[in-house]
Parts: structure tokens; sequence; C-alpha cells
């Protein structure tokens, strides 16, 4: 494969967690005064952004823990609900089934984000806002737990085989994307050291997610104008351990954005994937 030293880059900020003595927790709602509040502090560090297009036909979610993807939709409107659940859903569970070779696909939730100056990552009444903190969706402990929290009577068995986090994220404008692009990181540049569990507090549950420290190792890529029929797969959590398992990611300001591009418009589908033991 290249070496990422030959790939044309841009340099931006990503945010990393400051190294804290207690556990790290933030909200998925916007907290009440009854609420602890949230204890993590970020800071951004320079890091280059390759561009994955000259080498994306020599990726793998495998082994690197993404993979750029062609797939055309007929969603019409990806901020329809209803439209997303009833065509997209069936159609990413066939496309994610073939790509992968699974025997069983289940998404369990999604999310559109819109980009707008000026508001914070969750706001009542705003679009959710790209997500600025390098992250993983999912731990080796939560990506199991999703499993027995959504499955049911099935959960076990299905755990006796391979299962897999993984979340299938597009732009959704009709130009390509200039905007707040993502950046996702090479799972083997990754140690398991610089992975940190922490608590992402739902209403009516605790869910567990990796915040991620500052590694110089970490081998960045993005894939300039994306359009609306290419997808990236992202690796949240897998339980075969010979592979890559926790891919960090995070939405970057691009300084070469034009000052005049739309702001980002994307989805992100969330999902199991289940192989046979």
């Amino acid at each position: 494969m290249s070496t990422p030293d030959r790939l044309p880059y841009v340099e931006a900020e990503l945010n990393y967690i400051v190294p804290m003595p207690e556990r790290p927790r933030y909200y998925a709602y916007e907290p009440g005064p009854g609420d602890p509040p949230p204890n993590m502090v970020h800071e951004p560090h320079r890091m280059h952004i390759h561009d994955m297009r000259p080498i994306s036909h020599e990726i793998g979610l495998d082994t690197q823990g993404f993979a750029l993807v062609e797939q055309r939709s007929a969603v019409r409107d990806f901020w329809d609900d209803d439209e997303v659940r009833q065509v997209y859903y069936p159609e990413a569970e066939r496309f994610i089934a073939d790509v992968l070779g699974a025997s069983r696909v289940f998404i369990f939730d999604h999310v559109q984000r819109r980009r707008v100056d000026g508001v914070d990552r969750r706001q009542a009444g705003m679009p959710r806002q790209p997500a600025t903190r390098v992250h993983v969706d999912h731990t080796a402990r939560s990506g199991p737990q999703r499993v027995r929290d959504l499955l049911g009577e099935d959960a076990e068995e299905l755990l006796r085989g391979r299962v897999q986090v993984v979340n299938l994220w597009r732009p959704i404008l009709p130009e390509p994307l200039r905007d707040s692009p993502l950046a996702v990181c090479d799972a083997r540049s990754v140690d398991f050291a610089d992975l940190v569990p922490s608590d992402l507090v739902y209403r009516d549950r605790v869910g567990e997610t990796y915040s991620v420290k500052h590694n110089p190792a970490h081998r960045w890529y993005y894939v300039p104008e994306m359009r609306r029929d290419e997808a990236l797969l992202l690796k949240c959590c897998d339980t075969k351990t010979d592979r890559a398992r926790f891919m960090p990611h995070t939405g970057f300001t691009d300084p070469t954005t034009p000052p005049d591009a739309p702001p980002r418009e994307s989805i992100e589908l969330r999902s199991l994937v289940f192989h046979p033991a």
C-alpha cells in the first residue's frame, strides 16, 4: 500500500481528549440542572489528514477500519425520517450484507446532521451538528451490549458468532461536500491505550464510547469532495480480535473549504452486522 507521506494532505486541528483522573462523561441530550455536568476537556492537535482517493482501492474495513464505497440510493429526501426508514434502511441492509458477506444486518439508528454556524453540538430545536471530537462510537463492552439491548432472546446465539458495529456515512447535499468533511484514522496506527472508555448518558440508560488521547503516530485520511452516491463504511466495533476493531473518526474544519461552500449535510446509519460462528 502507498505510504501516507506520498499522498496529498491538508493540515487541520483535531480535538483529542485531555487525560483526566476521573471517568469521562457526556450527554446524548441537553443536561438539566439536576444532572452532573459533562466533564470532558478536549485540546486541538494539528494533524496531517491525507487524501484517500488515490489509494481507496487498497483500503479495507478489516485492515484500516474504513472503506470508501459507491452506493446509489433511491431516497429523494434524506431529511424525511419515514422515507429513510422505509427506503434507505432496506437498501443499506442489503448493501452492507453484500459488501461484508454478512448473514444478517440490523440497522438500529440513524442521524442526520446539518452544520449551523455558532450552534453547539446539541441544542434544542436545531439539527445535530457534525461531531468535532475524536471518538469511537462503541467499545469492546458496549458493542455486544447493543446486541443484548436490541435483539433480546436471539442475542446470546448471535454473539456466539462474529459481530461488528458498522456505520454507513454519506453526504446528502446535491453537490460535492466541501464543508466539515469526515476524518478517519487508520486503526493500525491506534494503540489500545489511546482509547478511553467514556460514559454516554441517555435519559434512560448509560452507553459507553471511546474518547481518544492524542498520539502523533495516528494516520488520518479523508475523502475530498465526497458525492451523494459515495459512502464511507466505518468500523466501530468488532468481536474478532485479529483485525481492525475500533476506528476513531471526527468531523474537521478543512482549511481549503471555500467561504461560499454550502454547510455540510450528512446522514449516518448505525448497524449490527452478524456472521455465523
